[in-house]
């Protein structure tokens, strides 16, 4: 965070602290209002995500800000591109595809000038390069408060001066889309993507000013339609009597050149509607609601390379769809604990993981399991692995060794759990990095069976690789190391051997990489150079577009860097 203003001051520039401080302040604010944002989600599905979207998609764009800022010391120009790819890459849903499109429309102008006459141009660029992205453009949306907002802020000025007549701008535009769109005026609410934008403007705002925006006349929940004030309780979309519309939504990043995206637009726009296409040079992010899922990712294909595919059927449960906790940048929810019980009774499931290091084992402690340390030369046994099942006082268990050595030693103690009645299910995780992505994924309101499957899956999808310092001069699978080498060890066989430790980990990653992936996950111990993860991290984001990286501290009592790849 940047410092705090004092009172009468506003910034004169937006350098690179205060876009840091602005995406954390619009997190916050989407988050504080993310429930209500669901409730009146009607337009272009009444799905009641957009609220959550909107979180994701503004999350991700902070965490690349603050990945970015961790690695160097960034200026404007960096900092605003991170925060804009960050957003393309993390995009979900219609509404955050848009807000994607307009962070990187503000961060092409802000990257050339960082004062209030370059604000109010960036808004303008903003609003012009989302209504392009959109097939079909349609008043009354978050495009439409976009524009308004763009509008009022026309003339430039102070940094202040044009954020909140841009804010205010926006504000007004918002009340008047129940009269613009004729779905939100029978449901009697605003539109959820344009009060979305508003909270983002609203946090630009506060950064600038020091101060959080006025309130336009009514609650914040509550929104004015025919002159009379109604108020949307939370966690339940209003009804909507609009026609039903496609059965999927698709969401996909793309490799792909210019031409190869014009036709894709053609071809997608034919096969559905609430077509968004954002991005460019060479990346982007694809938003289309369709019949025929299967077609459209089909498309992608023949255009270019498709990276984190999403389909979702508009008929599921909707609350399966809502992340249980924050979403990592790979898009998928963080790790969750085991079902609340009370005083004295089981919880109904909970996970069992060895891990080392004392910063992992906190890591997944947070996350709700239950862990064993595993230390070098000193594997659990069965009696310990026992006892943390135990412990974990669930009537399910889900346990991950998380190291091959141990697969005997977890499944002697799973089978003498079930002889006590408790129901264990063992995934055979290799490595750290392989039960983390588990952990990712688990979500103990499902059946046992499914979280299983899916906890598996995630697990399997992860490639895995360790690096090392020989102790004594021995025969490898890459040939004769010396001691004092550092092995780059991937799927648990020796593949390099180097001299240097941050030149060893980017071969590693390059031959892991070369065969694909999505995310990237780091895992660096206490003693391993603290500048090795920042210049991975920076090593990804030059030579893979569509790859996303994140990095967890292990502690002490862990291998100097542990890589994942899915």
């Amino acid at each position: 965070m940047s410092r705090a203003l004092q009172p009468d001051e506003e910034l004169v520039e937006l350098d690179a602290e205060a876009v840091r401080t602005w995406c954390a302040r619009a997190l916050d604010a989407l988050g504080r209002e993310r429930e209500e944002i669901d409730a009146i989600n009607v337009y272009p599905v009444a799905d009641g995500d957009t609220g959550t979207n909107l979180y994701l998609t503004a999350e991700a764009a902070l965490q690349a800000v603050e990945a970015v800022s961790a690695a160097s010391a960034p200026d404007t120009a960096e900092t605003v591109r991170a925060m804009a790819h960050g957003a393309l890459l993390g995009a979900r849903g219609n509404s955050g595809t848009i807000l994607a499109q307009l962070l990187r429309g503000m961060a092409a102008v802000l990257a050339e000038g960082r004062d209030g006459d370059h604000l109010a141009r960036a808004l303008a660029e903003a609003a012009s390069a989302a209504r392009q992205a959109v097939a079909h453009p349609v008043e009354g949306t978050v495009l439409t408060v976009a524009a308004a907002a763009a509008a009022g802020c026309a003339g430039g000025g102070t940094l202040l001066e044009v954020a909140t007549r841009a804010h205010d701008a926006a504000r007004t535009a918002l009340e008047a889309t129940p009269g613009q769109l004729a779905v939100l005026g029978r449901a009697g609410v605003v539109d959820a993507g344009g009060r979305g934008l508003v909270a983002v403007l609203g946090a630009l705002v506060e950064t600038v000013g020091g101060r959080t925006p006025d309130p336009a006349g009514t609650a914040p929940g509550a929104v004015r339609v025919l002159g009379d004030v109604r108020a949307v309780p939370a966690g339940s979309p209003p009804t909507c009597d609009g026609e039903a519309g496609p059965a999927y939504e698709v969401i996909y990043l793309l490799e792909a050149e210019d031409a190869a995206v014009d036709r894709l637009r053609a071809r997608l726009d034919a096969l559905g509607d609430s077509l968004v296409v954002v991005g460019g040079d060479g990346l982007w992010n694809v938003h289309v609601h369709v019949d025929d899922a299967g077609a459209a990712v089909e498309a992608g294909v023949d255009a270019g390379r498709p990276h984190r595919i999403r389909i979702t059927h508009f008929g599921a449960d909707a609350a399966a769809a809502k992340p249980s906790g924050r979403s990592g940048r790979s898009g998928r929810s963080e790790p969750s604990g085991p079902s609340g019980a009370g005083p004295g009774e089981r919880a109904r499931r909970a996970v069992v993981a060895v891990v080392p290091g004392e910063g992992l084992a906190g890591l997944c402690a947070e996350a709700g399991a239950t862990t064993v340390r595993s230390r070098p030369g000193e594997p659990p046994a069965d009696d310990e692995l026992l006892e943390a099942i135990r412990r974990a006082h669930a009537r399910e268990v889900v346990l991950l060794p998380n190291d091959t050595e141990l697969r005997r030693t977890a499944a002697a103690a799973a089978e003498r759990a079930r002889a006590e009645g408790i129901r264990v299910a063992l995934i055979p995780t290799r490595a750290a990095v392989q039960g983390i992505a588990a952990l990712a994924v688990h979500e103990p309101d499902r059946r046992f069976d499914e979280d299983v499957v899916a906890m598996t899956a995630a697990a399997g999808a992860t490639r895995y690789a360790e690096l090392a310092v020989a102790e004594r001069r021995s025969f490898t699978s890459a040939g004769v190391c010396q001691a004092g080498d550092v092995l780059g060890l991937i799927e648990g066989d020796v593949a390099v051997i180097g001299k240097d430790l941050t030149e060893t980990a980017r071969t590693v990653l390059d031959r892991m990489l070369s065969a694909g992936g999505e995310l990237v996950t780091l895992v660096v111990a206490d003693d391993t150079p603290p500048g090795l993860a920042p210049d991975l991290e920076g090593h990804v984001r030059r030579g893979y577009l569509a790859v996303d990286t994140t990095t967890y501290h292990a502690g002490a009592g862990a291998p100097p860097l542990l890589i994942g790849v899915e």
